[in-house]
């Protein structure tokens, strides 16, 4: 059954609601108890050594990719919503976005807040949900693009054959290739849906989940395929230069998320280049972990994966895990301070 004005509306507020400072204790408190404890179980005298070597430089291009990095979601925010957007108000959507999945799981992250934040703003919900439908597009295409491009450079090395035996190996791989189908199929349905004939993508999608076994999940299936029709109507009569520019912003954004983890390590370890695109392709495969994390924000997971991932390339457990807490520090715990400073209060 179709959700009326009034139940959208309780469930968005409902949703705002989740978004309170107080949510910050439980994800701090998991992700800094996982560290603490590998650090406990690592420590050796001696071992963050490198730490008296750091690069400087190094740092100041971590600080700058991260900057950068937001300020291309602030202005791709502001340029998909066709400059509605003020720059301060698309700074506010931004911190609490970034704050909403730091502290909802991942199967609901930001983007099931995003249009709410938009409609707060002063768009229309129609126009909101369109919006946040093409970011989302545009993420998964960027990933669908990114995928074989890294494998290419990486190739089996992507998996962490020196950290998993090799049945866990095969689990990953399997892991790995099952979210790029799925987040394949989701994109091009996506790009059918937005450009060429949305209604057919809602009436593939209403059967689809009609099945036995998945009927509990009809509703929002039909829901989905509504937003497709809604986002279609918005944005199908945009010419080639609001595409291209969201694009590219896309790249940008995500290409700097995904390059952080390397300037963090070159900051500390001397790291050869191939080493350096080794580990951003590593990025992509750490992801998978992340998207199945049931935890606010995958805290605790993403503390564990991280030494799996990329520990060969920083040296001692001790130092992998400092930099563990150096990375959670800059890309999560910040974001939730920073997002607990631009909830609007009341």
């Amino acid at each position: 059954m179709p959700h009326t004005s009034a139940d959208q509306q309780t469930e968005d507020q409902q949703l705002l609601d989740k978004l309170r400072p107080s949510r910050i204790v439980l994800p701090v408190l998991i992700g800094l108890s996982v560290v603490g404890f590998m650090f406990w179980r690592s420590y050796k005298p001696g071992d963050l050594a490198p730490l008296a070597n750091a690069k400087p430089i190094w740092l100041l291009v971590m600080v700058a990719v991260l900057l950068a990095r937001d300020a291309g979601y602030v202005y791709r925010i502001r340029y998909l919503t066709q400059k509605v957007l003020t720059w301060r108000a698309s700074l506010d959507v931004i911190m609490i976005w970034e704050f909403s999945s730091c502290v909802l799981p991942s199967a609901v992250g930001g983007t099931a807040v995003a249009p709410v934040l938009l409609h707060k703003e002063g768009i229309p919900l129609g126009k909101s949900v369109a919006y946040i439908m093409a970011t989302a597009m545009l993420d998964n295409l960027y990933y669908v693009l990114a995928v074989p491009l890294v494998v290419l450079i990486g190739g089996d090395a992507l998996y962490p054959h020196e950290a998993l035996q090799g049945g866990l190996v095969a689990t990953l791989r399997i892991g790995f290739i099952a979210s790029y189908v799925f987040v394949t199929i989701y994109a091009l349905l996506m790009l059918y849906a937005i450009f060429i004939n949305p209604r057919s993508v809602k009436r593939l999608l209403v059967r689809l989940f009609s099945m036995r076994g998945l009927r509990r999940l009809r509703g929002k299936a039909y829901k989905m395929g509504n937003e497709m029709v809604l986002a279609s109507a918005e944005l199908r009569g945009n010419g080639w230069g609001y595409w291209l520019r969201a694009s590219l912003s896309t790249a940008f954004v995500w290409t700097a998320r995904y390059l952080v983890i390397g300037c963090l390590i070159s900051a500390f370890i001397d790291v050869t280049w191939p080493e350096f695109w080794l580990i951003f392709g590593r990025n992509l495969t750490y992801k998978v972990i992340l998207l199945i994390a049931i935890t606010p924000g995958g805290a605790g997971i993403a503390e564990g994966a991280f030494p799996t991932f990329f520990g060969k390339f920083i040296g001692t457990p001790t130092m992998t895990n400092f930099m563990v807490l150096l990375y959670r520090l800059v890309t999560y715990y910040l974001y939730l301070i920073l997002g607990a400073v631009f909830l609007p209060v009341g």
